[in-house]
């Protein structure tokens, strides 16, 4: 296993300019093969969750061509359902932004598929949208797992309808259904069981739809209302906006150590609900200045906070990592959906925290955070997730060397991550 050690900074500061958001690209990918007409992506995000779909994506005949760089993308669209593939497996590495919305698009062409992803996807559960499916009439197993991929599915015997799925657990599963019934013979209505998590994500997948020129409705995120015969129509170009996940840890970087950072290609009209991330840190005690296109971050003394952070999942991991900082107790709570990500990362964040000197004490959904008196060196355990390697490299503040194992994991969203972070880090 490859290793990083990141040796102590003093200091952040200067400018970044950010890839493209991950959750944007691969829906813009999905939706831009779909629709009718041709469209050009901007500032496409190159990684290995966008290369997972860009190969389904051709698997499924559409012409597809990137630019060398990776950043600009045209794509023929198919003008509604793609045919049957010549090769029905697919395997997806471990992006759930393909996967999921991938086997709901699937479900309705005729065909039978096998539908798998890396060792690590071999972990995340996925039940809760094959349930759905089945309630529709779709067929499908486990070959491995219960609930987990790899899935082998029959394709064409879904037609829309009405189902309740569980809003508690992952965004990912309703998106998913969402981008994909508005493509089915009748109208559907989801129905939501419990509260819904992560209803940003909910609002970026209902806008880019609407930028596709396809809707759905809902009602207090309770009910989904999605009319079917729908076609998705390209937009022409469009322009994807930087990534407000991987913003978090120049930001949070910044704040820790009185450094100051500007992040291009993100503003104050971001679609994205990580951007709310900014509200917490000033909370914390970080200065934020917002524009239509950059945001700048300045630190302060950081104080512990009490935050329901269920809005920002990915972006409450940041917030972890800056506990360590922090006057007094942080409580971080309503994050259950951290323990179905790409790892249990309530159990990584805790461990990795735990080695740095802070006191962790983790509930179901809930992470309390002590700060220690002085950071540990120490090695963290990534298991193989993005965002627990990124977080994690804000302990280099502390005055001890932070060494990351398997830090290419970072290619899943953020290729150059560690080679940017470098570039605006003092020593």
């Amino acid at each position: 296993m490859k290793q990083l050690t990141l040796s102590p900074i003093k200091l952040l500061a200067g400018e970044v300019t950010l890839p493209g958001s991950k959750s944007l690209s691969n829906r813009a990918l999905l939706l831009a093969s779909l629709a009718s007409g041709a469209t050009t992506l901007t500032n496409l995000l190159r990684s290995e969750d966008t290369q997972a779909m860009v190969s389904a994506i051709r698997q499924l005949g559409v012409a597809l061509e990137l630019s060398h760089n990776g950043q600009h993308c045209h794509i023929q669209g198919n003008g509604g359902l793609f045919d049957t593939p010549a090769n029905p497996e697919f395997s997806l590495g471990n992006a759930g932004t393909a996967i999921r919305p991938l086997t709901a698009i699937l479900s309705l062409i005729p065909g039978e598929f096998v539908i798998d992803g890396d060792q690590y996807m071999r972990e995340r559960p996925i039940a809760h949208l094959i349930d759905a499916l089945r309630t529709l009439g779709a067929r499908a197993s486990y070959a491995g797992k219960d609930g987990c991929p790899p899935i082998q599915l029959t394709g064409g015997l879904l037609n829309g309808g009405d189902l309740s799925i569980r809003g508690d657990i992952s965004s990912q599963y309703l998106t998913a259904l969402l981008m994909a019934l508005p493509l089915s013979r009748r109208k559907s209505t989801i129905s939501i069981d419990g509260e819904q998590v992560s209803k940003p994500y909910l609002d970026i997948t209902l806008g880019i739809m609407a930028d596709f020129g396809v809707d759905a409705s809902h009602q207090d995120y309770k009910v989904f209302q999605i009319e079917g015969n729908q076609t998705y129509q390209s937009p022409g170009n469009y322009l994807i906006e930087g990534d407000a996940s991987s913003a978090s840890y120049f930001f949070g970087a910044a704040a820790i150590n009185r450094g100051s950072i500007r992040v291009h290609g993100l503003g104050k009209n971001s679609v994205q609900g990580d951007f709310l991330f900014l509200d917490t840190i000033e909370q914390m005690g970080a200065t934020v200045v917002r524009s239509d296109n950059w945001v700048d971050v300045s630190g302060g003394e950081l104080r512990g906070v009490d935050v329901d952070l269920n809005h920002i999942p990915d972006a409450a991991m940041t917030i972890a990592a800056m506990a360590l900082f922090a006057k007094g107790k942080t409580v971080i709570r309503n994050i259950y959906n951290w323990r179905v990500k790409e790892t249990d990362r309530m159990h990584a964040m805790a461990e990795g925290l735990t080695r740095l000197g802070a006191k962790v004490l983790t509930e179901s959904d809930t992470i309390i955070i002590e700060p220690p008196d002085a950071i540990h060196a120490a090695t963290i355990n990534t298991y193989g997730d993005h965002r627990v390697a990124m977080s994690f490299s804000l302990a280099a503040f502390g005055g001890a060397p932070i060494t990351i194992n398997d830090p290419e994991c970072t290619k899943k969203t953020f290729p150059d991550y560690f080679d940017i972070f470098d570039s605006v880090s003092v020593r």
